[in-house]
């Protein structure tokens, strides 16, 4: 069996960190909405989970039950969060295919972006 190419193998891996640092980039230009109580609180995260924006209509604001707009502001962060971090391990799982997470070759190799 031949010995792979150090060379080779190590321009590969390279190639692979700049396409992941340009993908980052990239999630810093996506938007994912998500929203709670029927659209009465809509949070904006970007890819790398920078929150840009919360609305709330102010009829979800009711000074007597501020706890159910705390809710609802909690509720849709997550949900916003959550849809960020689905659209980054999308996009940054296709650049490294499979290789940097903890189970994969390169996953202990502590990598940028791995």
């Amino acid at each position: 069996m031949p010995q792979p190419n150090m060379q080779q193998m190590l321009k590969q891996v390279q190639k692979m960190q700049q396409d992941m640092m340009a993908a980052q980039e990239q999630l810093k230009d996506e938007i994912v909405e998500a929203s709670a109580g029927g659209g009465m609180v809509t949070v904006k995260v970007t890819g790398d989970l920078v929150v840009k924006e919360v609305r709330i209509d102010p009829a979800a604001v009711d000074p007597d039950d501020v706890e159910l707009l705390q809710d609802m502001v909690t509720a849709a962060v997550n949900q916003a969060v959550d849809q960020a971090q689905q659209l980054a391990a999308s996009k940054l799982g296709a650049v490294s295919g499979g290789l940097g997470g903890p189970g994969g070759p390169l996953g202990g190799l502590g990598l940028p972006g791995m």
